[in-house]
């Protein structure tokens, strides 16, 4: 099987959505499961505060994008390039410009699996960056973001926090 890569394709501004859900859609008509492996619409959490809250609300890292990983062909090509919404990939004329490791690590999409020793409720131990040395309970793992959630005691309160895997260690 050839290499798959991650692409950028161009969307009309608020389109993000119906063409992830679009793709994905024709990629279970077409049966292109193993070319077309992944769709996302990078989202990031903002505070916001209006009328004086403070909300925290997800907004869209790149409006008018969505990101593809897929083994690029002419099956393929054709398939993203004509759903709705979708007005072209990002590179240079026709040809798609795969990203980078760096640019997907700056987006949070690590392609190497970190083995990990620990379970949800195991306990661990924080060993670099702001809460170094605390003990706490996994609550949850993200395998994609590779980070833990532990629950902290903050102003006297659970508060949760997610923590790089490369930043903690099982308690012994």
């Amino acid at each position: 099987m050839a290499e798959s890569n991650w692409y950028v394709a161009h969307t009309y501004s608020g389109y993000e959505n119906k063409v992830k859900a679009n793709i994905e859609k024709t990629i279970e008509n077409r049966h292109l499961e193993d070319e077309i492996l992944e769709v996302r619409v990078p989202m990031q959490d903002v505070v916001e505060v209006k009328n004086g809250a403070k909300k925290t609300v997800q907004k869209k890292m790149f409006p008018g994008y969505v990101l593809i990983n897929m083994v690029m062909n002419d099956d393929t090509w054709y398939v993203v390039r004509n759903t709705r919404g979708v007005t072209g990939f990002v590179g240079p004329g026709s040809k798609p410009v795969p990203l980078t490791e760096a640019e997907m690590r700056s987006l949070g999409i690590q392609e190497e699996n970190i083995n990990i020793d620990f379970a949800e409720g195991d306990m661990i131990v924080v060993i670099a960056g702001a809460w170094k040395d605390t003990l706490a309970a996994v609550q949850k793992i993200d395998y994609s973001k590779q980070t833990v959630t532990i629950n902290v005691e903050l102003f006297g309160r659970e508060t949760p926090v997610e923590i790089s895997f490369t930043d903690i260690r099982k308690s012994q």
